[in-house]
């Protein structure tokens, strides 16, 4: 049997969910505010497919541009052979999530500047 060519072609275990995490999503990641400039990971959400990016982009940390009811724009640098190319892509809400990732460089800053006192 040939294989399929389909937006999500093998996709079987990155976008499952891990035991205990099945059902339905939490309120609070809905109602998660975002603004433009915030840096998110894009984590899709297997059992929400509206609003849902390539499965590229599954894993990748960009920066919001652009703030809707419903979903966030991010811009997200895409290697494509030897050139780093910023896509622009709008994804639904469910499969954003906050970005811990500047947490340990802000700690970092406000240690140095205790320290320089």
């Amino acid at each position: 049997m040939t294989h399929s060519y389909g937006y999500r072609r093998r996709t079987r275990h990155k976008f499952r969910k891990a035991f205990g995490e099945r059902g339905a999503i939490k309120i609070s990641k809905t109602l998660a505010t975002y603004r433009r400039g915030e840096i998110v990971d894009i984590a899709v959400d297997g059992a929400i497919h509206k609003g849902m990016p390539y499965k590229y982009y599954h894993g990748k940390t960009g920066r919001v541009f652009d703030v809707n009811p419903r979903s966030v724009g991010v811009v997200i640098n895409k290697q494509v052979r030897h050139r780093i190319i910023p896509k622009r892509i709008h994804v639904r809400v469910e499969h954003v999530k906050k970005s811990t990732s500047r947490e340990d460089f802000l700690k970092r800053v406000r240690v140095n500047d205790k320290a320089k006192i």
